[in-house]
């Protein structure tokens, strides 16, 4: 089931990094590949503000 919410700290940034491994490969159009779609995208966005990282 997904928990998906923003990645306000390094904490939610590497959560959400161990997540994606986790759903690494998972089917288009699924439950799995959509949250692995969602976390993708915040995780970018994260690291375009967090450019250090």
């Amino acid at each position: 089931m997904m928990d998906i919410r923003p990645i306000k700290t390094e904490q939610d940034y590497d959560a959400a990094l161990s997540r994606i491994e986790e759903l690494w490969g998972a089917a288009k159009d699924t439950p799995e590949g959509d949250e692995l779609d969602l976390l993708v995208t915040l995780v970018e966005s994260y690291e375009m503000k967090h450019p250090c990282l």
